[in-house]
């Protein structure tokens, strides 16, 4: 199997926007420093595999960037949405704990839903929250940790 690793950590400075791609992104106990979905509450940073945006790339019919459907961080080589509220994400020296499986679809409200014209967010995003902080860049390899 493959690494399990980061491809690219994502940030803006405003919810419903397209996040641009950064050298490497500093976790806080509040989430992704200098990112707008920072804050106390339990989506705190948000995950997207490539394996997620290249299905939604043919249906499409075009190549999506990084950081498109607003995630904090893209992954490669594990499948995020089917992992448990609970399940452990160890990267680097941060530890995350998963706490949502997708999300609600904003539709025409959403800047990235207008942009893009489908979001994959609601069906294979995956949420976390800060366990323990540190900082992320690629090519971090991901250690994924079941609960059960």
């Amino acid at each position: 199997m493959d690494k399990v690793k980061v491809l690219s950590v994502n940030i803006s400075e405003k919810k419903g926007e397209i996040k641009d791609p950064v050298k490497e992104i500093v976790i806080t106990e509040q989430g992704v420093e200098n990112d707008a979905h920072a804050g106390d509450w339990h989506r705190q940073v948000s995950l997207l595999a490539k394996e997620s945006i290249e299905k939604f790339e043919e249906v499409l019919g075009r190549k999506l960037g990084f950081g498109e459907f607003a995630e904090n961080i893209t992954t490669e080589g594990i499948t995020l949405y089917t992992m448990k509220p609970g399940d452990k994400l160890n990267i680097g020296n941060v530890e995350m704990e998963v706490t949502q499986i997708g999300k609600k679809c904003h539709g025409d409200g959403c800047a990235i839903f207008s942009q893009v014209g489908k979001c994959v967010m609601p069906k294979e995003g995956i949420f976390a929250k800060v366990v323990k902080t540190g900082t992320i860049k690629p090519g971090d390899e991901i250690i994924y940790t079941s609960q059960e």
